[in-house]
């Protein structure tokens, strides 16, 4: 795997994924950016989410639940002290579908926890990672 990160001036960066994709990263104006993109540490936030969401979605469908809509709520807090690593990270799975099976959802949520996501079995050696969900039944 492999990335390139090209400064764009200021403090804004382009960043360009082996796969070709690209995406500008800035810092706050208060740490001199212009706020074109987002912070670099949101960036590992959204590539978690991403990873475990892939994960949970592959599940689902493997188990023949019929799943309308997934969305994976984060939130993070982080040292006070440099290096201002991520301590805890809750992520909040909101799934709609049919007729979803709750013990089936836990599964798929514990195993991209426990086995599948990379993203966040890598940031939880340094962060307490934890899980939770809501099953919403679908009007559809």
């Amino acid at each position: 795997m492999k990335a390139e990160i090209k400064w764009l001036g200021g403090m804004a960066f382009e960043g360009t994924a082996g796969s070709g994709h690209k995406v500008t990263m800035d810092s706050s104006p208060d740490f001199g950016g212009r706020d074109q993109g987002p912070r670099p540490m949101e960036m590992l936030l959204l590539g978690m989410g991403g990873c475990t969401s892939i994960d949970v979605m592959s599940i689902l469908n493997k188990a023949r639940q019929d799943v309308k809509d997934c969305v994976a709520e984060i939130t993070a807090e982080r040292a006070d002290e440099v290096p201002k690593v991520f301590t805890r990270i809750h992520v909040h799975f909101k799934v709609t579908g049919k007729a979803l099976d709750p013990k089936r959802v836990e599964r798929a949520i514990n195993l991209s926890a426990e086995k599948y996501c990379s993203a966040s079995i890598m940031l939880g050696k340094m962060a307490e990672i934890t899980h939770d969900f809501e099953i919403i039944e679908s009007a559809e």
